[in-house]
C-alpha cells in the first residue's frame, strides 16, 4: 500500500487528468503527451550495448526474481513474477538479455512474455521487444502484443533513462499499431510502503498507451526495479 501523502495526492491528480484525457496538447491525437526524450540512444548502431544491465531503477540481473501481487478494483488477485534465467536473444543485430514475465489472475496463468533488453553505453536501458503468449484455460490463444525491433518499422525504445528527471517523457515501445507505450517521470523520492518493505529511493512514472488510451502508474525502487504496477505491489525480490 502507498502510505506517503505526497504520492497519494499525485495518484489522485493523475487520475483526474486521466478521466479528461492526458496531455491535451500532446501527440497521439491528444491521448498521450508528446515525448521529449529521443530514442536515438537505443539505435542498434549507437552501441556497443551490454548484457550487464545495472541501471539502478531497472536492473536486469541473472537469476533474480521479483514478485508483485495485489487485487484490482474488480476483486481479481493479480500476481506478476519477473525472472531473469540467463538467456540471451539476438534482436536487430544486438545481443539482448531476456526477462520473463509471468502473470496470473486468481491463480490462473494468463500471460507469459519474454522481454528483450540491453544497456546503452550511457546507462540507458533499451527495450528491443517481446514475445507474448496470451493464455486462456491453459491454452495459448494468441500472441497479441508481440514485437521485435528491426522488423518492419519497429525500433527499440527506452525502458529506463540513464539519469531520469521529473518531466521526461519517452517512448518505451516503438511498434506502430502493435505496441506504442510511453512513460512520463512524474516523481522522484516518494516513499512507498509495500509488503516487501518501506522504500524512499523511488521513481514514479505514468505510462500511457496511445492505442487504447489507458494509463498505468508504476513505481520503481533503486537497486530493485519495479515495485508498484497499478494494483500489484512488491512482495518479494
Amino acid at each position: 500500500m502507498i502510505k506517503k501523502t505526497g504520492l497519494s495526492v499525485l495518484i489522485l491528480t493523475l487520475s483526474f487528468f486521466a478521466i479528461g484525457g492526458c496531455g491535451g496538447g500532446g501527440g497521439n491525437g491528444g491521448v498521450c503527451p508528446a515525448t521529449n526524450v529521443g530514442i536515438e540512444v537505443c539505435d542498434p548502431d549507437a552501441g556497443p550495448f551490454s548484457l550487464v544491465i545495472d541501471n539502478g531503477f531497472f536492473p536486469v540481473v541473472v537469476d533474480s526474481e521479483t514478485v508483485l501481487e495485489g487485487e484490482d478494483d474488480e476483486g481479481v488477485v493479480i500476481r506478476v513474477e519477473m525472472t531473469v534465467p540467463g538467456d540471451t536473444e539476438m534482436v536487430a543485430g544486438i545481443n539482448t538479455r531476456v526477462l520473463v514475465e509471468t502473470e496470473f489472475e486468481d491463480d490462473e496463468l494468463v500471460e507469459v512474455s519474454r522481454n528483450f533488453f540491453a544497456q546503452a553505453p550511457d546507462g540507458t536501458v533499451c527495450y528491443f521487444g517481446e514475445e507474448v503468449d496470451n493464455i486462456e484455460d491453459g491454452e495459448v490463444i494468441n500472441h497479441d502484443g508481440s514485437w521485435r525491433a528491426g522488423e518492419g518499422e519497429n525500433l527499440p525504445g527506452i525502458i529506463m533513462p540513464a539519469d531520469p528527471e521529473v518531466g521526461m517523457i519517452f517512448q518505451q515501445e516503438f511498434a506502430p499499431g502493435i505496441a506504442e507505450d510511453q512513460a512520463e517521470v512524474v516523481a522522484l523520492g516518494e516513499e512507498i510502503d509495500v509488503p516487501a518493505g518501506i522504500f524512499s529511493d523511488t521513481l514514479t512514472t505514468e505510462d500511457c498507451n496511445p492505442l487504447d488510451g489507458t494509463m498505468d502508474l508504476k513505481v520503481y525502487v533503486d537497486g530493485i526495479g519495479l515495485a508498484i504496477d497499478e494494483f500489484a505491489e512488491l512482495i518479494s525480490f
